[in-house]
């Protein structure tokens, strides 16, 4: 078989580049949602928000304030601002379920990047057996030696 071999244009391999990126980035983001059920992470993030308002609706103050907005405020209103912050703090609780929505927020898009990222760059290759991302595929770009031989997906 004869292939046609010519350097490909940046265009096109700026496109392809764009393609396989937009690819991996909705593989991570499902491989996101499937993490986030699978390890509870919307209950976490309800349990925390319900802590946030507790003391909220204890202390009549309002913690998603910007910083004018509290320079805003009386003195008064400060002293009790400070005292909810203070008792939110204090909740061994609230702190756990901050740290873990944290954590798990840091988790979930790690390996969701990760996941992605390896679909589309090796298992997708590998699978396709010419070495090519669905975007190079899709432009008709291949990755070759410089002796202008195709490269197969183990090369050595």
């Amino acid at each position: 078989m004869i292939f046609d071999l010519q350097k490909a244009n940046m265009w096109k391999r700026i496109a392809a580049w764009l393609l396989d990126l937009m690819l991996i980035s909705v593989l991570a983001v499902g491989f996101g949602a499937v993490l986030s059920a699978a390890l509870n992470y919307d209950e976490q993030n309800a349990a925390m928000q319900a802590g946030y308002a507790r003391y909220e609706a204890q202390y009549n103050v309002s913690f998603g304030i910007t910083t004018e907005q509290y320079e805003a405020k009386s003195e008064e209103e400060k002293a009790v601002f400070e005292q909810a912050t203070q008792a939110l703090l204090s909740d061994e609780q609230v702190i756990y379920e901050y740290n873990m929505v944290v954590n798990l927020s840091l988790i979930i898009t790690t390996i969701g990047i990760l996941l992605g990222v390896v679909v589309m760059e090796f298992a997708v290759p590998l699978f396709l057996k010419n070495g090519q991302t669905l975007g190079k595929k899709i432009f008709g770009v291949a990755i070759m030696r410089i002796d202008g031989v195709k490269v197969s997906p183990i090369s050595v």
